[in-house]
């Protein structure tokens, strides 16, 4: 039996993008009558057939929400889907969680698995390589197709639609200012996510407290990595350095500054002081000394996310205008800092 192509498939074998396969494939008058009927014979050709169940569901619910998230060990995505699931569960809905596992083409493959009927709109957080490859087609193509997606966290810039993000620029900015408060004047920053649009957001705010505040930029204190490996590998290095203030811009980061602080004899926080992203169990409660942390309101981001989404497909109206709604961080001071 002949596989089936997929929409990614044909626009790659044609050098169009998947919107343009997919508005071609549904007759959209954005497309001209020579590149529809140029790809509609591609397709036919190589057996894409459209999902039938889809396209009998198209006016109907499934009452169903699909949500992509990059990973499943990070709390922070677990705290996004609680909320997300609490307010799906009070509206009716079900909900169906997948993960990219950082990989575009498993997103891909996800949202034109599930959108051909089996759910009614998407929550999704962008994985890692379509982030670093700036590669949005696939969600542009499903969006296109009518399928609704709110995005959160890690969003996609070019995409137009519904956004939940918190405010990472300013709440940086804000705790490294913290730290220049307590008197820090040799601030170290920690990232194993500067591939991510978050994590350099971050380190944007972390640079501009320092120009606000007259602190030169030393670059020997700044570790930028794309993985946490990357960073466990480099980050002894800092500590070769005279630092009285350590940034970190996830949890995992957080949790390797303050054990290896500890490991080479400072004390946390009367050497050192420690600030990190994090919204897990174990920067609050299972290290010592505990760490103070910017929370990010996963819970809250989930519930928001979920609002926006079935408020869209409950609506009455054809063209409501996409929003971005930003969630307001809060600093969380714990023992890794010294009081003011």
């Amino acid at each position: 039996m002949k596989a089936k192509a997929t929409l990614k498939q044909i626009a790659k074998e044609l050098n169009v993008s998947v919107s343009t396969v997919s508005k071609a494939l549904n007759d959209s008058p954005e497309i001209s009558e020579v590149t529809k009927v140029k790809i509609k014979e591609y397709a036919k050709l190589k057996n894409y057939k459209p999902n039938v169940i889809g396209l009998n569901l198209k006016n109907r619910k499934t009452k169903t929400i699909g949500v992509i998230i990059p990973n499943i060990l990070n709390s922070f995505f677990a705290k996004v889907f609680s909320g997300i699931e609490k307010v799906a569960d009070e509206k009716g809905y079900n909900v169906i969680m997948c993960i990219s596992n950082e990989s575009s083409e498993k997103e891909a493959h996800t949202l034109e698995m599930l959108s051909n009927g089996t759910i009614d709109g998407f929550i999704v957080s962008v994985s890692e390589e379509a982030q670093k490859n700036q590669d949005y087609d696939h969600f542009s193509a499903i969006i296109n197709d009518g399928t609704p997606i709110v995005m959160f966290d890690r969003i996609a810039e070019g995409v137009d639609c519904d956004k939940v993000i918190v405010d990472d620029f300013d709440s940086a900015l804000n705790s490294t200012q913290h730290l220049i408060d307590l008197g820090c004047k040799n601030i170290a920053l920690l990232s194993s996510i500067d591939n991510l649009s978050v994590g350099k957001l971050r380190a944007e705010g972390y640079l501009k407290a320092l120009e606000k505040n007259n602190i030169a930029v030393n670059s020997n204190i700044i570790l930028r990595t794309d993985a946490e490996e990357d960073l466990k590998e480099k980050i002894e290095k800092i500590f070769e350095n005279t630092i009285d203030g350590i940034f970190a811009l996830e949890e995992n980061d957080s949790v390797a500054a303050l054990r290896i602080a500890l490991k080479k004899g400072f004390k946390v926080p009367e050497d050192i002081s420690i600030i990190g992203f994090a919204d897990g169990i174990l920067a609050s409660r299972r290290l010592s000394p505990s760490l103070t942390t910017i929370s990010q309101h996963g819970i809250e981001i989930g519930e928001v996310a979920a609002k926006l989404l079935i408020d869209r497909l409950e609506s009455k109206e054809e063209h409501v205008p996409y929003e971005t709604v930003v969630i307001k961080t809060k600093l969380k001071e714990r023992e890794s800092t010294r009081k003011l």
